[in-house]
């Protein structure tokens, strides 16, 4: 069984988001045998692609919410119904014991989604995470482990 992990910015662009479903793909594509596990938290962006993308190549998801009431952080009615759906497509679900959003919460849940893969792509611009318990905050944590990190940031990525 293969298990891969993502993590990545929530805004991308229509064209970096179109980019970034192909290289998961392909990154799916070359690395996952026949028990593919994604595991993602389902955040808008970079972790809904993956999820799809993990479906399309008919693995199975793991969400790993970090918190209760994480759903009610989704900016727009879209990204909650997404996540809903995503959410019950999954075969495992794991919240994280944090009674309410919060950076810590969204550490917590980085840190799982590493601890429990062996390979974690990352779609990432390379900069410092925006706030605790961003891509920055968990690519530095798998580097830090020797995890084989993927990053995704085709030429001409942008973020919304």
């Amino acid at each position: 069984m293969t298990r891969i992990g993502c993590t990545g910015h929530q805004s991308l662009s229509p064209a970096t988001r179109r980019h970034v479903a192909a290289a998961i793909a392909d990154i799916l594509a070359a690395e996952a045998d026949a028990g593919l596990t994604g595991l993602t938290s389902l955040a808008e962006g970079a972790d809904q692609i993956f999820a799809f993308a993990v479906l399309a190549a008919g693995g199975r998801l793991h969400a790993i919410i970090p918190s209760e009431g994480y759903e009610q952080t989704f900016a727009s009615s879209l990204a909650r119904e997404t996540f809903a759906a995503l959410r019950s497509l999954a075969r495992e679900d794991t919240t994280l014991p944090f009674s309410e959003p919060s950076e810590d919460a969204y550490l917590a849940a980085g840190h799982e989604i590493a601890n429990r893969c062996e390979i974690l792509i990352a779609v990432w611009d390379g900069k410092n995470a925006a706030g605790k318990g961003g891509t920055g905050d968990i690519v530095t944590y798998a580097r830090k482990r020797r995890m084989d990190v993927r990053v995704v940031w085709p030429d001409g990525a942008s973020r919304k």
